[in-house]
């Protein structure tokens, strides 16, 4: 199967990327190259026969057109996206624009294409969102397909209308569809401004390691490496016109992931110190959703799929995976923003 993936130089992209292409499929990364973005995470398939890449925007039409016709894939994986709540505080306006105005363009580009090739039925748009797009939770329930939506963010806000547009395509013009919402993402080559490699570089370097309010926030993290798995696993096996959330079964709260961090770290590097001793507690988020939890019934009892990685065994590769990897993340520290505390406004 020739498989074209959005976004496929970021974080979940490439883990995408890169398991595809062990599988077999052929692969053609389109990514516009923003801040979030690096090339050294597909490294490993650079020089593959099954792979090829193209610098683009999915909010450009004439790009997206080009390259669909150039290589004809069986399908479309769609993760490219604004997605840091906090940079979405700041400035909503580069959200809205990627993640409903480029959804839009793609999806019509797609249609397109569809059309030219006489509909095949083995077409498929895979379009990959989030579970924030159903607000907040409180002490107990978990998110379900049918939870309706109640976005909370600039950047949920955007996901869910992303979410709207794809199902409308499929309802109104028959585009063949799957969608799927995952939980929190954790893993190798996680852009250095969300919480676990904050957590593992500021620690590394002496820094304070800032937690918001007191902490309490719980969500369900599910390894990146098992996220594309469930991905492929819906491509290609999930019934057309439905979604599946996708979770980890891992819920924490984020004081405990921090602590669990520095306690990993306290054993493979240790210092004088325990690294919990720089421990910062901060300013909450504006408008911080409490919990999130994904009820997994679905994709496990309908495709199959279930996480193989446990949050302490995915939390020890991932720190290995920083302490073996620094020349990665330290050629990231002087991108925009990197480092900076975002989203402070009200």
């Amino acid at each position: 199967m020739k498989l074209l993936v959005t976004g496929g130089a970021g974080f979940i992209g490439s883990a995408v990327v890169r398991q595809a292409v062990a599988q077999g499929h052929h692969v053609v990364n389109v990514d516009k190259l923003t801040y979030a973005a690096c090339l050294d995470n597909v490294a490993s398939v650079g020089n593959s026969p099954f792979y090829a890449f193209e610098e683009a925007d999915i909010c450009d039409w004439d790009a997206m057109v080009r390259i669909l016709d150039t290589h004809q894939p069986d399908a479309i994986m769609h993760l490219a996206a604004e997605s840091h709540v906090d940079r979405s505080i700041d400035g909503p306006g580069e959200f809205i624009h990627t993640n409903v105005t480029g959804t839009y363009t793609l999806l019509e580009a797609a249609r397109r294409y569809w059309d030219a090739q006489g509909k095949p039925e083995g077409f498929r748009f895979h379009h990959i969102s989030t579970d924030e797009v159903f607000g907040s939770l409180g002490e107990t329930g978990q998110f379900t397909e049918t939870t309706p939506y109640d976005p909370r963010s600039p950047y949920s806000a955007s996901k869910a209308a992303s979410d709207h547009l794809v199902r409308a395509w499929g309802e109104t013009y028959g585009l063949p569809i799957v969608l799927t919402n995952c939980s929190n993402n954790y893993g190798p080559f996680h852009f250095p401004e969300k919480l676990v490699p904050v957590v593992i570089i500021n620690a590394l370097e002496g820094k304070d390691i800032p937690v918001y309010g007191q902490g309490v926030n719980v969500r369900d993290w599910l390894y990146v490496e098992d996220h594309a798995d469930a991905l492929l696993t819906v491509l290609q096996k999930g019934e057309l016109g439905r979604s599946y959330n996708i979770g980890g079964e891992n819920e924490a709260r984020n004081i405990d992931i921090v602590t669990t961090i520095c306690g990993i770290l306290d054993d493979k590097r240790p210092k004088s110190s325990p690294y919990a001793e720089q421990i910062t507690y901060v300013t909450d988020r504006p408008g911080h959703d409490m919990r999130y939890a994904i009820d997994p019934t679905r994709i496990a009892t309908e495709l199959g799929w279930r996480p193989s990685v446990t949050l302490e065994q995915g939390l020890e590769k991932t720190v290995q995976w920083y302490l073996d990897n620094e020349d990665w993340w330290r050629a990231l520290q002087a991108r925009s923003g990197v480092g900076e505390r975002l989203g402070k406004t009200g």
